[in-house]
């Protein structure tokens, strides 16, 4: 989808070196936020587990396979219109963080647009295909999904700008991921599952917490309203750690009153000590980017250890 007509030529201030088209576009993707669409689907997934219904569990393998679509190509396409729509109102023109597509001019902005309605699309086929097999309300909940995405950072009056973004991400990346990866192999929805969902969703959002602290400075100047804009740096290291915490408080709450193999998700209480330090500690600008990737990473390991003790405790 790159552009040779000359469209797109690196502004001042981008380094010389130009990546490849395909580690451009893997790049734009953001590899490090899929946690927060991998996590939820394994999890979800295990909350529906029924050991008396076999050795699958009652898990229908392809359900899952679309729901894992479903995630990771929402996650993608938010990650792009997120770059698209920051890009052309010139709020990434001066970051931080890692190389963004259309801010650094290396990529036109109609292309990113592309790409983020392709991943919609991708989403929203493999959303009908699961809508057929089980309720076509999930279409209503797809499209609530793609719109919540688009509008992030889209529009006229975007609510990531407004300071919402944490509670768009809490809610789809965290509840509606992992609820409906339940629901679509139970084709119902239960308590435990909402309570396990709560957990993943507050891990998701730290995630967000780490990128919107870094990007304080340059927000502000450009003027987004983040939450972590107006919490003010201090509040969102604690609101940082306070959501690390209470995920880990309710996977023992979750372990001790349904499933116990589920306590092995506290091994990634270690994960976690190294980011918390450093927030903890001041880290900013550059400083903060390792300490997104070691989130997503306290994310991966926490989320797979309360999958497998679900698992397990089926």
């Amino acid at each position: 989808m790159t552009s040779s007509s000359g469209a797109a030529h690196p502004r001042d201030g981008v380094p010389q070196h130009v990546p490849s088209p395909w580690r451009l576009w893997m790049a734009g993707a953001r590899p490090k936020t899929l946690p927060a669409a991998i996590v939820p689907v394994f999890v979800g997934t295990a909350a529906a587990a029924d050991a008396s219904l076999g050795g699958s569990r009652g898990v229908s393998w392809w359900r899952f396979g679309l729901a894992m679509i479903v995630a990771l190509a929402l996650q993608v396409g938010v990650n792009y219109a997120n770059d698209y729509s920051d890009g052309v109102r010139g709020t990434d023109d001066d970051r931080v963080g890692p190389l963004r597509l259309v801010g650094s001019g290396l990529v036109p902005p109609r292309d990113v647009k592309i790409a983020a309605f392709a991943a919609f699309g991708v989403a929203a086929l493999a959303g009908l295909a699961l809508a057929a097999a089980t309720s076509w309300w999930l279409i209503v909940v797809g499209l609530a999904c793609i719109a919540a995405g688009w509008f992030y950072t889209g529009g006229s009056n975007p609510y990531g700008y407004l300071g919402f973004g944490e509670l768009f991400v809490f809610v789809f990346f965290g509840l509606v991921a992992t609820v409906g990866s339940t629901f679509v192999q139970t084709e119902r929805v239960d308590g435990w599952p909402v309570v396990v969902a709560v957990p993943v969703g507050l891990l998701a959002t730290a995630l967000l917490v780490t990128n919107n602290l870094r990007d304080i400075p340059t927000d502000e100047a450009s003027g987004k309203r983040t939450l972590a804009v107006r919490l003010g740096d201090r509040r969102t290291r604690w609101l940082y750690v306070v959501m690390i915490v209470v995920a880990f408080l309710l996977i023992a709450v979750v372990a001790v009153g349904w499933r116990m193999p589920a306590l092995i998700s506290l091994l990634g209480f270690v994960v976690a000590v190294a980011p918390v330090r450093a927030v903890l500690g001041g880290a900013s600008g550059p400083a903060l980017i390792p300490v997104l990737a070691a989130t997503g990473r306290l994310q991966m390991v926490a989320g797979i250890g309360l999958a497998v003790g679900l698992w397990l405790g089926a």
